[in-house]
């Protein structure tokens, strides 16, 4: 895309000079801008393109209404609905090629829901006065997201803010016209894992699954990953999944910041898609190396994995709620659903010898994973852990199987 067309977002009532600013660079660069004004409180003085009760309209509301609604909050709420719908309605004609917005913590709120409205590939850039903030939680976060911090840029112009203004704007522009959106001629399997020191499996099943005629993509689990998987399995993108990490699941029923919000494992059986799952690393908790242990995880055997991330091991009633919660998503599934349960172990620290084995844990987690398991769920116990030959090889024999029925589609070679 050589002369891509940004949709630019902002408040015009409070940031005019600002947007103009950022148009500026937009046409320098040769892009086009299209000027979305998601401000309530007057009109301001920088041309927009699309007014600000055009987004209260797709809202469902009017301008008006907006501004009595009660409070700010409300008000940015609406706003956001109303961009979001016209900020997919313009991707779908065509009409934009990414996404640039700017704001405080109110814009920064308002921006993530237009991200969340534009699907993965589309370059969005959010430039905020709150860029990576602790304010900000995971799960508002697109996976493709990029931020950059708007320091000084609280009120008014000044070369400190106008360089990361010209930076978001040239990362838009270039990423616009860098872009490859998602295209396969090979139906595509989703796979979720952690590194291979951990979870190794994708190293046999992926040029296994290739070599069939299939693409695969490989999720790492620590979060974003997790969140992208979903995103896409709900969107009907892959032709089968192997969901055999989750850890993530894990993480968010033990309290940990790194998870991918209550949705795991949901997107595959909410749109049919068959499904091959696996509890891979279920018996951790992560959280953050460079923090004391939680509280909730004292006197459990620790593994730091780097200067960023350690995993702690879960007790028996954790490992209980994560099989019922592991049972009852896979029961709601509306396509084919497999749950392989390896009796050895989930992850290469939990064997005899390494940092995190278990036994106890191991057993209470299979006993209560028996228990959950629902009668639509085929479950396949196998001898063996999850990094041995034996899981590929079940792994593969259900899916062939499924290809076979007709279940998944054929691979294109």
């Amino acid at each position: 895309m050589s002369d891509p067309t940004i949709l630019v977002i902002g408040t015009a009532d409070t940031k005019s000079d600002e947007i103009a600013f950022l148009r500026e660079r937009l046409l320098e660069q040769g892009a086009r801008a299209l000027v979305m004004d998601v401000g309530v409180l007057a009109a301001g003085h920088a041309p927009v393109d699309i007014a600000n009760t055009e987004v209260a309209a797709a809202a469902g509301t009017t301008l008006r209404a907006v501004i009595d609604s009660g409070d700010e909050n409300t008000a940015m709420t609406l706003m956001a609905r109303g961009a979001a719908t016209i900020a997919s309605r313009l991707h779908d004609e065509g009409r934009i090629h990414g996404m640039l917005a700017l704001g405080g913590s109110m814009g920064t709120d308002l921006a993530f829901d237009v991200a969340a409205a534009l699907p993965l590939g589309v370059p969005k850039v959010v430039i905020s006065t709150i860029a990576y903030s602790h304010l900000i939680p995971p799960e508002r976060i697109t996976p493709d997201l990029i931020m950059v911090l708007w320091a000084g840029g609280l009120y008014g112009l000044n070369s400190l803010c106008a360089s990361a203004l010209a930076q978001g704007a040239g990362a838009v522009v270039g990423a616009a016209r860098a872009a490859m959106p998602p295209r396969s001629d090979r139906p595509l399997v989703g796979m979720t894992s952690l590194g291979k020191s951990c979870l190794r499996y994708m190293v046999t099943l992926k040029p296994a699954l290739e070599a069939r005629g299939y693409e695969v993509a490989v999720f790492h689990s620590s979060g974003m990953g997790g969140r992208a998987f979903e995103a896409l399995a709900a969107a009907g993108r892959f032709c089968a999944v192997m969901d055999f990490s989750l850890q993530e699941l894990a993480n968010h029923l033990g309290g940990s910041v790194v998870t991918s919000g209550e949705g795991r494992l949901t997107g595959a059986g909410a749109r049919g898609t068959p499904q091959i799952v696996a509890p891979g690393a279920v018996d951790m908790v992560d959280f953050p190396a460079w923090q004391p242990v939680p509280a909730a995880l004292a006197g459990r055997s620790v593994h730091v994995h780097n200067r960023l991330i350690a995993s702690a091991t879960s007790a028996p009633p954790l490992r209980r709620d994560i099989a019922r919660a592991i049972g009852a998503r896979l029961g709601t599934a509306k396509g084919p659903t497999c749950l392989l349960l390896p009796l050895r172990g989930v992850e290469q620290w939990d064997q005899s010898g390494e940092p995190l084995h278990d036994p106890e844990g191991l057993q209470a987690f299979i006993d209560a994973m028996r228990a959950a398991v629902q009668p639509a769920t085929r479950c396949i116990e196998l001898d063996a852990h999850i990094n041995d030959a034996a899981f590929c090889d079940a792994a593969l024999g259900v899916f062939d199987d499924w290809v076979a029925q007709g279940l998944i589609a054929p691979g294109r070679r």
